[in-house]
Parts: structure tokens; sequence; C-alpha cells
């Protein structure tokens, strides 16, 4: 089980990029939204994608999540 947050600020291609609590990237955007904990990134981006339609994983810490 892992803690995932999702970054409330937008990358340039639209993305609000997801993260695990663990991931040295998470801590680079000071504005995250904890998404709470879940048991894989797949149902971690589908809560990311509550709140924001246009969301991907990380390609460090959610490479299968990852797509854009």
């Amino acid at each position: 089980m892992e803690e995932y947050f999702v970054n409330n600020y937008a990358q340039a291609n639209g993305d609000h990029e997801m993260h695990t609590r663990s991931c040295y990237w998470r801590h680079m955007g000071e504005n995250m939204r904890s998404l709470g904990v879940f048991g894989n990134c797949h149902d971690a981006l589908k809560a990311a994608k509550h709140v924001f339609p246009q969301a991907d994983g990380c390609k460090f810490c959610c490479p299968d999540c990852h797509h854009s």
C-alpha cells in the first residue's frame, strides 16, 4: 500500500502528474493533493482522474500508469 498525490498544477501538456509519497519528484512540487492510500497506481489514477480528468502517472514512481 502506498499513499499517492496529484499535482494541483498542470504540466505544459495539460497533465496533472500523480506521484507516490516516496517519489523524489513529488517533493519538487509544492502544491500536491493527497489522493489517499491505494494498493496500486491504477486505482490511484482513477481517483486522480475524478479530481483532474487529465491526470497521468509519474514515469519514475508510477511507470505502469504513465501514458504521456
